[in-house]
């Protein structure tokens, strides 16, 4: 099985071009990785090409690495009903940076990255529509990043003397505390 999705994967690499690499993961998907300028033909080709024939968006989602310099990377998974074959494609983007949109491509793609620039700000250039999905409009920042506070800026709370929802500021019945991980002691 992985050794005829090495074959899937050279196809690929020999068919579109060198500037896409890919490894097979532990569960036997193929997993391709393209630079941003090279995203928007990839898709084309996957969905395009008679071997191929990945014509559904099934996931995309956003990974952030805080510490490497290309901090997040976009991951789409992609599903051929006729060859009943995933693939997996990465993207990896610094903050900042644009990731193309593919929703011209797959327009199921729409809601998916809104939900990733909702949820990590990765700005999706060529966008229709990129505005909060889930997240209230007046939210500040975007609660998946890692540097996002865990308790949030603000709380929201329903006033009743106002008869309205109102932000007010995060109140916390205790400190933060530093839990100590190395106890001696062993459970």
């Amino acid at each position: 099985m992985v050794k005829k999705i090495e074959c899937f994967g050279n196809y690929i690499v020999d068919t579109f071009g060198c500037s896409v690499k890919f490894a097979v993961n532990s569960v036997g998907e193929l997993c391709l990785h393209v630079g941003c300028d090279d995203l928007v033909s990839l898709c084309i080709f996957l969905r395009d090409d008679p071997n191929c024939c990945f014509v559904n968006i099934v996931d995309l989602c956003g990974v952030d690495f805080l510490s490497r310099p290309s901090r997040f990377e976009v991951v789409y998974h992609f599903l051929s009903p006729t060859y009943n074959r995933r693939i997996r494609v990465k993207v990896e983007v610094a903050e900042g940076e644009h990731v193309p949109s593919i929703t011209g491509v797959y327009p199921g793609a729409d809601w998916f990255e809104r939900e990733v620039w909702d949820m990590y700000g990765i700005h999706f250039k060529g966008h229709p529509d990129l505005r909060r999905i889930l997240t209230d409009y007046g939210f500040e920042g975007h609660p998946l990043r890692k540097d996002f506070p865990v308790t949030g800026f603000v709380e929201l709370r329903y006033d009743n003397d106002a008869k309205k929802v109102v932000y007010s500021p995060v109140e916390l019945m205790q400190e933060h505390r530093d839990y100590d991980f190395l106890s001696p002691w062993e459970g």
